[in-house]
């Protein structure tokens, strides 16, 4: 992923909460296939953590993926962003986002291993569900992991990037999120609320 300077989120922090966010996930191989997945980042597992997983087992890419290097893209929010917000003119359309990609190789969990993983992806999720024994028996859930197999990745890089206008004036920082702030469409404000958490694009510098 190209990343501009002042775009790279760098902080091991930060990239932790993204992923925690965002953790919808696609899983691509070096064959060019993907598959979209929840993970679960052990932030403190490996040199940058490890993402935990989980294939459908009549899905054959975790075949194709096993003992391999692959990528894990995550998208935060964005939106398409006008011209017609800068200060500054003259000036064309773009699109602002951010994004981490992942990287490392996939190793299979045993079966006690992808059972704890997948506990603790309904943790995060539902808790609620781990106590309730009518809706998820453990019988059913032994029966139904047999029908999927885990995985994780020992990240060994990071790309990570903050596309938010932040290298543009202040003028035009504070025009594009002030149109984000106001807009009718869901995902504009939820760039601007990504923008204010993370203190990048307001035009407040």
């Amino acid at each position: 992923m190209y990343i501009p300077t002042k775009m790279a989120m760098t902080d091991a922090q930060s990239i932790a909460e993204f992923i925690s966010k965002f953790g919808f996930g696609a899983l691509v191989s070096d064959n060019l296939n993907a598959t979209h997945l929840p993970f679960i980042l052990a932030p403190d597992e490996g040199a940058f953590g490890c993402l935990y997983g989980h294939f459908a087992r009549a899905n054959p890419h975790w075949e194709a993926a096993e003992g391999k290097r692959v990528m894990v893209l995550f998208n935060g929010p964005h939106s398409y962003i006008s011209p017609t917000w800068y200060s500054s003119q003259p000036a064309v359309p773009t699109w602002n986002y951010a994004a981490v990609h992942c990287y490392g190789v996939l190793t299979l969990l045993n079966e006690s291993e992808n059972a704890q993983a997948m506990q603790q992806l309904v943790r995060k999720y539902e808790p609620e569900l781990l106590e309730a024994n009518e809706v998820m028996p453990e019988d059913y859930q032994a029966r139904l992991r047999k029908a999927v197999v885990g995985f994780k990745i020992e990240i060994d890089a990071i790309h990570a990037k903050e596309k938010l206008g932040q290298h543009r004036k202040k003028e035009d920082q504070q025009g594009v999120y002030a149109a984000l702030c106001n807009s009718d469409h869901a995902d504009d404000r939820a760039l601007a609320a990504y923008m204010k958490k993370r203190k990048l694009g307001l035009g407040n510098d």
